[in-house]
């Protein structure tokens, strides 16, 4: 008798699952302890109007998509910089903006799009071998980035002020993370979705807030939780006729709101 791990699809969504976690452990630890969360909404967003313009021309959506993520994240930081404006209203903006062209090329584009809502909402049983091995590659690359800059990306991430009047590499950093979160959110959001992606990078980060704040341990608390419950989703999507994506952002909220409580019960 077959079993779900017999079969490719299942097992590429696992590897995805697992690459996907530690992606979202080293990524989400640095925009919470930045307090910047709302970047991976932002750039989430600022994707739609890449995907939207993909598929108005007619060619590969996540080409544009990564080329908006990677822009608007660039931008925040040049804005941010130039102008002396907030981090998060420079989110904001490229927020707005994302989804407006994203809605404007989508409604110009001639026909319906069924591909948008695995965009949209995400399905992790699509993944490829190709969209594996690239996810692979780049999980190398950020964690050799983390290994080389671990202290420089700690400093930044708790302390960016102290950081530059240390004489910290702050703006290569800043720059560099921000490109990073654009590029794992491209890679991710046939994964879990525009809708859900931001919940995968910030709940296993606030999870493991509840119990540690050094950064080392944060990363790999995190990296856990989000392991543990998306093995789960995708066990339970096995079950239940539910996307597992939705699943698994259900299952991290269910831990945090189990952790809070169990922590606020121990302190009393």
């Amino acid at each position: 008798m077959l079993s779900y791990l017999d079969y490719p699809f299942f097992r590429y969504a696992m590897a995805a699952s697992l690459l996907l976690s530690i992606c979202a452990g080293l990524i989400g630890t640095y925009i919470v302890a930045r307090r910047l969360t709302s970047i991976a909404g932002g750039v989430t967003h600022a994707c739609f109007g890449g995907l939207g313009l993909g598929y108005f021309l007619g060619i590969n959506p996540i080409v544009t998509a990564a080329l908006f993520a990677i822009g608007s994240s660039v931008g925040v930081q040049w804005m941010s910089g130039r102008f002396n404006l907030r981090e998060d209203s420079a989110i904001a903006v490229v927020w707005a903006l994302g989804m407006a062209v994203g809605t404007m090329f989508v409604f110009l584009t001639p026909g319906y799009v069924p591909e948008l809502n695995a965009f949209l909402f995400g399905n992790i049983m699509t993944v490829s071998a190709a969209d594996l091995q690239a996810f692979a590659i780049f999980t190398v690359v950020l964690a050799a980035f983390f290994a080389l800059l671990r202290r420089r990306i700690v400093a930044v991430a708790f302390d960016a002020d102290f950081a530059s009047v240390i004489g910290l590499p702050v703006r290569f950093i800043s720059y560099a993370m921000t490109v990073l979160v654009a590029v794992c959110i491209v890679l991710t959001i046939r994964l879990v979705g525009i809708m859900l992606l931001m919940s995968m990078l910030s709940l296993p980060v606030m999870t493991a807030e509840i119990f540690t704040h050094r950064f080392a341990p944060l990363a790999l608390w995190s990296a856990l939780v989000a392991a543990l419950c998306s093995l789960g989703g995708l066990a339970l999507s096995t079950v239940i006729d539910v996307p597992c994506s939705a699943l698994i952002v259900l299952l991290l909220a269910a831990v945090f709101i189990v952790a809070r409580l169990s922590s606020a019960l121990v302190r009393r």
